[in-house]
């Protein structure tokens, strides 16, 4: 029986040839200002040869890289190599492993291949990321599995190589206990895009488009047309029906692209639980499945901008460490949905005993309320009137301004002091929504869950994280000279998951330091601890 052959001694794959007809396409595309630019040069000096020039390069270049691109997964690391003029080497220790994701555009699924891209769990350059493009589609499950089979410590093996030090014979064929099922705990509605124009995706997608043709003199050309003209020699009628169709149209655009993105982005998403990881899998023309690792879970953040919550719908995002500070599990959706999908990530087990009630007709409440669902402690008069001092000064300083200006013999429109009126009962009503959002409760530990701090606070963009006691590795406890004087502070959780710090807003002073201590029992220093006292 011969032993596990070291890492250095085994053999270096390459991609799979078929990546031969993606690269020079991907590059061709990515290089489309630079061809135009060699097409208008050859034309204008009439030699075509300068069209020809940069294609090729681009097309030989990205041929290069089926030739300069080699991997191997080993027992202990997982290496790449690639680079013709500089050579370049990555080595990923295994165990470093935190998720490996799948993509595949159109034109590898139409080729029957996929892109593997591996994290671990820190930020890396375009330059550094370890990805795999393009193996056969058929083997990346697989070799997925065996890239994070140290999350379970269950031996795999790939293309007949055992790639984990359990199996110490090389053979692969080692005992292994059964892979625990997976359990759909959510997946995607195609009634759900109604709620696409509800955020601020269309915008983003629309205001670059019109910014760069604005840039380019498109501006110029509409505000010169007829149509325009016409509308401004038609008086002050002809002048708001036109910027009320404009605004409409505008709505319309977006909305449009908001819903586009939504159904490309997020199609047939379904998200799965096996226990140990999370697999997300979603895309209409661009296919992607992530793999979350349990492991490095530490709660959850439900979204609720204004326009979702008005709607009655939120977005799910994951606070894990090492991962994407605001990994998204379910987008735009029914607050029901969120709901369902975030009682199972945060209390599994009571959620199946909340399940197991219903079925047996008995109460549905007797495992008490989940991280997600429970009523949170209000912040207190003091807080109130501290969201309505910041919204009303703003304006109460503008009106000042303005009546300076005034007094000193500056002449302007009595109309402009419509504007402070007007924005009064707007300020008022926000700052009262403020105030509603805020609140935090502290879950205590049961025997099938740790203790959880749940906050919330926001407005027009409202998070309520829920996070794992166990996560947080520090406090902060931070008074401004107003907040001391109001005897208020806002205490911030710290963390090495998520958004990293976790903020409760004008708490009272003596409230601080029991949420300290009952989310963290002992973390309390000395000095805190006699202050409190």
């Amino acid at each position: 029986m011969e032993p596990l052959p070291a890492a250095t001694d085994q053999p270096w794959s390459r991609l799979d040839k078929r990546m031969l007809l993606v690269h020079p396409v991907t590059e061709v595309v990515k290089f489309i200002p630079v061809l135009i630019g060699s097409v208008i040069l050859g034309t204008s000096s009439g030699n075509h040869v300068w069209s020809v020039i940069p294609l090729a390069l681009i097309v030989g270049f990205a041929l290069t890289r089926w030739f300069t691109t080699t991997y191997r997964v080993g027992p202990t690391h997982v290496e790449l190599r690639t680079g013709l003029i500089q050579r370049k080497k990555l080595s990923v220790p295994r165990s470093r492993i935190r998720s490996v994701d799948i993509e595949a555009d159109v034109l590898h699924r139409l080729l029957g291949l996929a892109v593997l891209a591996i994290g671990t769990g820190q930020q890396a350059d375009s330059g550094e990321q370890f990805k795999l493009d393009a193996l056969d589609a058929r083997l990346v499950p697989e070799l997925r599995a065996a890239l994070l089979a140290h999350t379970s410590g269950t031996p795999q093996s790939v293309a007949g190589q055992t790639v984990s030090e359990v199996d110490p014979t090389g053979t692969g064929t080692a005992d292994s206990p059964e892979q625990p099922p997976s359990r759909e705990i959510a997946h995607w509605n195609p009634s759900w895009v109604r709620y696409a124009p509800l955020s601020l995706t269309g915008f983003a997608i629309v205001a670059p488009i019109v910014g760069l043709a604005f840039q380019y003199g498109v501006g110029q050309v509409l505000f010169r047309s007829n149509a325009v003209q016409w509308v401004e020699n038609g008086g002050a009628v002809l002048i708001a029906v036109g910027a009320i169709a404009l605004v409409l149209v505008i709505v319309l655009v977006v909305s449009l692209a908001a819903c586009a993105r939504y159904l490309t982005t997020y199609f047939g998403l379904r998200v799965l639980d096996d226990g140990r990881t999370l697999h997300l899998r979603h895309g209409l023309f661009t296919t992607r499945q992530i793999t979350l690792d349990l492991a490095r879970f530490r709660g959850a953040t439900v979204n609720e901008p204004l326009l979702l919550r008005l709607a009655g719908a939120a977005e799910l995002e994951a606070i894990m460490t090492g991962e994407n500070p605001r990994q998204k599990i379910l987008p735009q959706a029914p607050r029901t949905a969120i709901e369902h999908t975030l009682s199972h990530l945060l209390a599994p087990n009571e959620f199946q005993d909340k399940v197991d009630a219903l079925l047996d007709k008995a109460d549905p409440h007797v495992a008490g309320p989940t991280p997600g669902s429970a009523p949170l402690r209000t912040h207190g008069p003091v807080a109130r009137r501290r969201r309505h001092t910041r919204t009303l000064v703003p304006i109460a300083v503008a009106a000042l301004v303005m009546l300076a200006f005034s007094l000193a013999g500056a002449d302007f429109s009595p109309w402009w002091w419509a504007v402070p009126v007007l924005l009064v009962p707007i300020a008022i009503a926000l700052a009262e929504d403020r105030y509603r959002g805020l609140g935090h409760t502290v879950l205590p530990e049961t025997t099938t869950s740790p203790t959880w701090l749940i906050t919330r606070s926001g407005s027009l963009d409202r998070d309520r994280d829920c996070l794992e006691a166990p996560g947080v590795i520090g406090w902060t406890v931070r008074q401004t000279f107003f907040q001391r004087r109001a005897g208020v502070a806002t205490l911030i959780a710290a963390t090495a998951a998520g958004k990293k710090r976790y903020v409760v807003l004008d708490i009272a002073l003596d409230q601080a330091w029991s949420l300290i201590e009952a989310t963290t029992p002992g973390l309390l220093g000395t000095a805190q601890a006699a202050e409190r006292g």
